[in-house]
């Protein structure tokens, strides 16, 4: 077993890797689980280059999923759309101009989607 700086318990043989805060096992941990993001249900989809050196991205934002959720629809988003991207800070990146299409696969999996910026 081996102990943290501040007398916490970091790793233990029998459970694997303890969290800080609780103390419990970091599979059983309820303290450090992202609550979903609160919003007002709409979720915005917009293209983007600024900051991107002239690349372009679609940004999905305000779906309220947190975690593992939002990583998988991130994942089938990409799919759909035959191309990379990623999921940070709570929005989906896809590379490329794919809003009409984004649109209308979350509006056909019952989100109320809207077209954000020019």
């Amino acid at each position: 077993m081996k102990k943290h700086a501040s007398g916490g318990l970091v790793y233990s043989t029998e459970h694997g890797r303890m969290c800080p805060a609780c103390r419990a096992p970091l599979d059983a941990c309820a303290c450090q689980a992202a609550a979903a993001p609160a919003g007002d249900g709409i979720v915005r989809v917009r293209h983007e280059t600024k900051g991107r050196k002239g690349k372009g991205v679609t940004v999905v934002s305000g779906v309220p999923l947190a975690g593992g959720e939002l990583l998988a629809l991130g994942k089938q988003l990409k799919a759909r759309c035959g191309t990379g991207g990623t999921v940070k800070d709570g929005q989906i990146e896809i590379q490329g101009e794919h809003v009409a299409l984004l649109m209308a696969e979350l509006q056909k999996q019952g989100w109320t989607a809207k077209r954000s910026g020019g």
